[in-house]
């Protein structure tokens, strides 16, 4: 079981804290001068290439980092999740994501039942259904093929199924999969989201999968019952058996819905939205799109660290160093954001993925028992592909505030591009910048260099970067399908980590709760001030205003509300 002392309460921790003044007295030009201390912190597994020597740490940081992990029952608690104990204790649930992408064969058991052969009974049921609409033996209402595919969820049904499908659009293989195909993603409840998604689309030819656990989430279902009217209005109510499907655990409410239940595909409560990319939330639109044997490999990859992260020793296991070293910068350098870089256009959507999985798992501010805790958790996650990063807020991290930096790149372009006369070709354009960015964080650029350049005195100051900013690189083969699965568990596990060694649960969020019961108040609100003219009462002076405002506005808006479908 978890010890109710508090990380911060161990000597291991306030050896740490005490050698941070170590850490100050160094300077990151003078560490990367030591050779055997970088080969020390260079790690490699299956392809993959992490140089985490550009950190403001040195060896003795992670002997102490080491200790750290061994007083907060690390490896224990990862090895409690993958036994599916239920260390989502606020909810009483396993966390077991890794079993949505575990081999056919594996155990893992939950609650004394082993859930690997429920995973693939779902993910056999994907795979025929998505066949029978890629071949054409599914047709819609009218008798036509069904080509074009609308997600709608929200949160966790929404970015992970985009980044991995955004990712995979320029991947060779997945590109003849997909050809003659088009996934959407509807996740805002603003109308101009639907009005988007549906704009240049069939009905005749479109399948909407409706993703939401309980079919209760009030943005999802809206969305779904605005989708439902664009199809029934078209094509008769009967037809919607035939253009909607769902992922969902609540059959009665999918078949009051209209969609028939034999097509609706499950999910378990041992999912949590952030971390359901591999279930039927993202298989299923993602093998629409691509087909299973694509979609496949992603889970293939996202199992081989699965594999690495509860089997490897911590001083060679990618997640679980990513994590120390996020706490090092976080907790005791008191850095509080960090910077994801993906040097791939086709990772666009990953810091925002990302920033879901960390910011709402750890932003917590008890410990897992209910302690208040002394110190702050979880950091702020952003980030943006190279360069157009370099282009944005890239003169922040040099010579602003300190932002820890991960550099993600690839050495195998998805799309290569050689220009005769050209001095490089532009992946080699792309990744010089990859390969520059973290020396020039690390090293700066100190006033007697500008002064030997000849650089006027008064600009000295303009041109000066101090450097010592610490950042890690993450140098992947390629970018298809199973190594895209591997960088987002590379991810979640870390995650999870810092989460384990900071002692609070990463696997509720009940931070979303609390403005969604607010909004509801404000709904009715709205509701009974249009239809019957009730005054605004029950909140305090500047939410009144504002909703009078509002209301006065939009005063044009017809009562009774008419049906009338977004249009562009």
């Amino acid at each position: 079981m978890a010890s109710s002392v508090l990380i911060s309460d161990t000597e291991p921790w306030k050896d740490l804290k005490a050698h941070v003044a170590d850490i100050n007295k160094t300077h990151l030009r003078d560490l990367m001068n030591d050779v055997k201390r970088s080969q020390l912190m260079t790690n490699e597994f299956d392809g993959i290439l992490l140089d985490y020597s550009r950190q403001r740490a040195t060896p003795e940081t992670l002997e102490k980092l080491f200790k750290l992990a061994e007083a907060a029952s690390l490896k224990e608690k990862i090895n409690r999740m993958f036994g599916g104990e239920h260390i989502n204790s606020t909810e009483n649930r396993s966390v077991l994501h890794v079993a949505l992408r575990a081999p056919r064969d594996a155990v893992i058991q939950s609650d004394g039942k082993n859930v690997v052969p429920d995973v693939w009974e779902v993910l056999d049921k994907i795979q025929k259904f998505s066949e029978s609409i890629r071949s054409g033996s599914w047709v819609g209402a009218t008798g036509k093929a069904l080509k074009d595919v609308i997600a709608v969820g929200i949160g966790g049904s929404f970015l992970g199924p985009l980044f991995v499908h955004t990712a995979l659009q320029t991947d060779p293989e997945a590109i003849e999969t997909a050809r003659g195909r088009q996934l959407h993603f509807l996740a805002n409840v603003d109308p101009i989201d639907v009005a988007r998604n549906i704009a240049g689309l069939n009905p005749e030819t479109t399948l909407v999968v409706v993703v939401s656990k309980t079919f209760t989430t009030a943005e999802t279902m809206l969305n779904a019952r605005t989708l439902r009217e664009w199809i029934s209005s078209s094509l008769g109510p009967d037809a919607v058996a035939k253009h909607m499907v769902a992922v969902s655990t609540n059959l009665t409410l999918v078949e009051k819905f209209g969609i028939d239940p034999n097509n609706a595909f499950a999910f378990w409560d041992w999912v949590g939205g952030r971390y359901s990319v591999c279930s039927a939330v993202g298989v299923l639109p993602l093998s629409l799109q691509y087909g299973f044997s694509v979609v496949e490999k992603f889970l293939k990859g996202a199992s081989s660290i699965d594999q690495h992260f509860c089997s490897t020793p911590f001083e060679k296991n990618i997640p679980v160093l990513l994590g120390l070293l996020s706490l090092w910068n976080v907790s005791f350098l008191g850095y509080p954001a960090r910077a994801i870089l993906p040097y791939s256009q086709a990772l666009e959507k990953f810091a925002p993925h990302i920033q879901q999985v960390s910011m709402e798992s750890n932003g917590k501010g008890v410990s897992i028992e209910g302690v208040i805790l002394p110190f702050e958790t979880g950091e702020i996650d952003f980030g943006e592909p190279g360069t157009n990063g370099q282009h944005s807020f890239y003169q922040l991290i040099h010579q602003g505030r300190v932002i820890p930096c991960d550099f993600i790149g690839v050495v195998k372009s998805q799309q290569p591009v050689y220009l005769k006369g050209e001095v490089v070709s532009n992946h080699d354009e792309l990744m010089s910048n990859f390969f520059a960015q973290p020396d020039a964080l690390a090293y700066g650029k100190h006033p007697e260099q500008l002064q030997k350049e000849n650089v006027p005195e008064h600009l000295i100051p303009h041109k000066t970067f101090s450097g010592n900013r610490p950042s890690l690189s993450i140098l992947f083969p390629s970018l298809n399908a199973y190594n895209i699965g591997q960088l987002l568990a590379i991810y979640e596990h870390r995650v999870a980590v810092q989460g384990f060694l900071w002692g609070i649960n990463s696997f509720d969020q009940w931070g979303v709760e609390l403005g969604k019961s607010l909004a509801t108040q404000v709904r009715k609100q709205l509701s009974a001030s249009r239809t019957k003219g009730q005054p605004i009462e029950g909140f305090n002076y500047s939410t009144t205003t504002l909703l009078k405002k509002y209301l006065e506005a939009s005063s044009d808006i017809p009562a009774d509300l008419p049906t009338l479908l977004p249009r562009i």
